[in-house]
């Protein structure tokens, strides 16, 4: 891991650029312990601006617009993609931090490469992948995109990976809190304190996500039919903000009237969560980077009102969406074609892409390190490759 120099002709250039003043809870990038590889500075960005652009040009970014969300993207329709939810989180990150005065290149990255290791199929396709692991490690997303960054990303020759900062790999990797005790020994997160929190720009990331995917979730439910809207009267605050822009709006089309009502319970959230962040800062005395590391909980959180909400809608999604009968059957298919596909490479390793076959290990006895290439090799199939592929083994139409 090499330490950024500070105080460099570099930096002082960087942060003449019209720098909003940032709080003193905030992660400085001055302050940044650096990356593992060594590489001269960036001259006209931080490092964490650095970190956003490499992410943006990465091809496992690019994958993830032909990766599901809920909903394939060969459906008719505007719903979200992982690609799509991706980038409202980082908007909503940045947009958070900057009201707090956090970091926003710092929160806006960990937005934008937190579902980078998502395999095809989405949740579906992990819990497949993670059953044809059970012997071998098992597979988890979150896991999975630390390897990407870190290590399968190639397209620098000086280096694997992207090279990230300590900070913005810090916060991908404690996504949902401090790393699991099981987990810490891994290699992926070797270099990391485990029972610390990570900074506060990372913590607004989880927490965008969130409420992104429940709020556009619902959005896309009801606009692919699976869902209504007098179905979802049952959510207090959709109710609420229907109930609203109804009053405001009686003649508007029932489209309008639905981005309407969604807005303004993210609008909410967002005021919510910032208040309430501000109010556990000031009550815990949160002066400093450090008091954010050894505080217990995570300090970025809505009120007990609003969670109670989100709960009252993540329920909601769970029973009438999440298990609907078409996602439900997409899902069954989903786990056949990764486990055949799995079960195939694994049995015939002379199928699998010539850069790929590269990567396994020459000891042809070493079950556990092949099936991690496969692994790796399937996870790193979008929705419509890997489609592809099992119509190429398993049913073809035409002889290649």
């Amino acid at each position: 891991m090499t330490k950024l120099e500070t105080e460099t002709e570099t930096e002082t250039e960087i942060a003449s650029i019209g720098e909003k003043p940032k709080a003193s809870y905030a992660m400085d990038w001055r302050k940044s312990r650096g990356s593992y590889f060594e590489e001269p500075a960036a001259d006209d960005r931080t490092p964490f601006q650095r970190d956003r652009d490499r992410i943006l040009f990465s091809e496992a970014f690019r994958r993830l617009q032909y990766k599901r969300q809920v909903f394939m993207n060969t459906e008719e329709g505007d719903f979200r993609t992982r690609l799509t939810h991706t980038l409202e989180v980082a908007q909503l990150a940045r947009a958070v931090c900057r009201n707090l005065s956090l970091d926003e290149d710092l929160g806006e990255v960990c937005g934008l490469a937190h579902d980078i290791g998502h395999p095809p199929f989405g949740h579906a396709g992990e819990d497949a992948l993670n059953d044809c692991m059970t012997l071998y490690g098992g597979f988890n997303h979150n896991i999975h995109t630390i390897r990407i960054l870190r290590k399968l990303e190639n397209s620098y020759a000086s280096f694997n990976g992207l090279n990230l900062t300590w900070e913005t790999i810090e916060g991908i990797s404690k996504h949902n809190g401090p790393i699991p005790k099981k987990l810490a020994k891994m290699q992926e997160f070797a270099d990391l304190d485990p029972k610390t929190q990570t900074h506060l720009e990372g913590q607004v990331a989880a927490e965008c996500d969130a409420m992104a995917y429940l709020h556009h979730d619902l959005d896309d439910g009801i606009s692919t039919g699976r869902l209504t809207v007098e179905s979802a009267f049952v959510v207090d605050s959709f109710r609420r903000a229907w109930d609203e822009v109804n009053a405001l709006y009686p003649r508007a089309e029932s489209s309008r009237l639905i981005s309407e009502a969604i807005r303004r319970m993210l609008s909410r959230q967002i005021h919510d969560l910032e208040m309430t962040t501000l109010s556990n800062i000031t009550r815990n005395n949160i002066e400093k980077m450090a008091d954010v590391r050894k505080h217990k909980k995570m300090l970025v959180t809505f009120s007990a009102r609003v969670e109670k909400e989100n709960k009252q809608l993540k329920d909601f999604l769970m029973k009438n969406l999440y298990r609907h009968t078409s996602v439900n059957r997409f899902n069954f298919q989903a786990h056949r074609m990764v486990r055949d596909l799995f079960k195939a490479f694994m049995n015939h390793r002379k199928m699998l892409p010539p850069v790929w076959r590269d990567k396994l290990p020459t000891n042809t006895s070493d079950e556990a390190g092949k099936a991690r290439v496969v692994c790796d090799y399937i996870a790193n199939l979008t929705d419509r490759t890997a489609m592809r592929e099992h119509q190429r083994l398993f049913a073809p139409l035409v002889w290649e």
